[in-house]
């Protein structure tokens, strides 16, 4: 588990006092959780409208889209299962954050590097919090329904990244992305405090 950890690059890790602060508030984080779900598959959804003259990533985000909608869906399921209802949607002010460090305008191609480095970063992070969920909860069921979600993270992580080096042209997409890790290392300092799932 921890080559996985390097492989994704983060250079902070999460305060480990969130793992404390979800487990006394694990509603309240399913809920943020099945949220984040359905933004993801908006994400991949919103990929498909902008760069649809690529094939190969429009089937790609389809397949992102459909199975994080399923993955709402089993978050969903859990929420059920402790008799609770999904609450409203919640903002996320860490994607804010990231999305205001993201290039705007430039070549198409600049702006797909942009759009995949932003998302692969998500998935990144979200890895990495699945990864202590699976290790850290006393709820057996839930610490594998973490792990199961955290290996997808880390392959969406991967066809993220892979579709910015394919499509970037004359783009330095690593230097770029270690901009991207250096930049999300600065915001850890005020995230993983909360009992949402990037707070």
């Amino acid at each position: 588990m921890e080559k996985k950890k390097v492989m994704l690059g983060l250079q902070l890790p999460t305060d480990p006092r969130w793992v404390d602060v979800v487990k006394m508030n694990i509603d309240e984080v399913l809920t943020d959780h099945a949220w984040c779900e359905q933004k993801a598959a908006s994400n991949a959804i919103s990929t498909i409208v902008r760069f649809s003259e690529h094939d190969d990533l429009v089937e790609e985000m389809t397949r992102i889209a459909l199975e994080e909608m399923e993955h709402f869906g089993m978050v969903h399921a859990k929420i059920q299962e402790r008799g609770l209802i999904l609450g409203p949607e919640r903002a996320d002010a860490y994607v804010r954050d990231l999305l205001a460090f993201t290039k705007r305008g430039g070549s198409k191609t600049n702006q797909l590097v942009e759009k995949m480095l932003f998302s692969a970063m998500i998935e990144a992070r979200s890895c990495e919090r699945f990864r202590l969920l699976s290790e850290e909860l006393q709820d057996e069921d839930l610490c594998a329904f973490y792990h199961e979600l955290m290996i997808s993270e880390a392959n969406h992580y991967t066809t993220f990244i892979g579709f910015a080096r394919k499509y970037g042209g004359d783009i330095d997409v690593d230097a770029r992305w270690q901009e991207f890790l250096e930049f999300e290392s600065s915001l850890m300092s005020k995230y993983g405090k909360k009992e949402t799932m990037h707070g």
